[in-house]
């Protein structure tokens, strides 16, 4: 069965996700869903309480691509992307001087550690929504199970095995996607900003 991931953003400044043409990328940060989650599984990205108290949606995409072992860091199709914050020198990663998101000290979370780099792993999505600072919180009043999960959702992995959630998690895309034709509906929530790290303190998944 295909999983559904879900989570609370802390930030919003096309870092994670970057959204850059019809391309939206997963490259930095929530490296548990960058190594489990497979081509087809959806993901929802909805605002933390610090970044928005309403809990808008801010994307929901389905993965249609996995790029792994840094292949998305070698690519040079990619090369432009906001998010590729790394590069290869000497077999090694390094961080990207003049990156507009996290910094070197970033470099073991996002990728880990030398020489496996067990987390440079990249999702990638030509089939979403991404509302950014367009979002909005009117999900709640209609898929109220979501609507309480995402309410709720606390420190920590979770992983859900509530019918009823799954079901309403699949409206949810299914309303966003009728909502609109586009895949990026508005501009990111914030400014990019290197001292900011998109690390969430949870994350559910289905």
């Amino acid at each position: 069965m295909s999983r559904i991931y879900f989570y609370k953003l802390t930030a919003d400044d096309d870092g994670a996700p970057c959204v850059t043409g019809d391309l939206l990328s997963l490259a930095i940060c929530k490296p548990m869903i960058r190594r489990t989650a497979r081509e087809g599984n959806l993901i929802f990205g909805f605002a933390a309480n610090s970044l928005r108290p309403d809990n808008r949606l801010i994307y929901v995409a389905r993965v249609t691509k996995k790029l792994c072992d840094g292949e998305y860091y070698k690519d040079a199709r990619y090369a432009q992307r906001g998010d590729r914050n790394y590069r290869l020198e000497d077999d090694r990663f390094v961080w990207k001087s003049g990156s507009l998101h996290h910094g070197p000290e970033h470099l073991d979370h996002d990728l880990g550690k030398p020489p496996e780099y067990s987390r440079a792993n990249v999702l990638l999505s030509t089939d979403f929504r991404y509302f950014g600072k367009d979002g909005s919180d009117e999900y709640k009043s209609k898929f109220h199970s979501v609507c309480w999960a995402v309410e709720r959702l606390g420190i920590g992995h979770r992983v859900w095995h509530v019918p009823d959630l799954r079901n309403e998690l699949d409206r949810v895309a299914k309303w966003a996607w009728l909502s609109t034709p586009q895949m990026k509906i508005g501009e990111p929530t914030n400014k990019p900003s290197r001292s900011v790290c998109h690390r969430g303190k949870s994350c559910g998944v289905v």
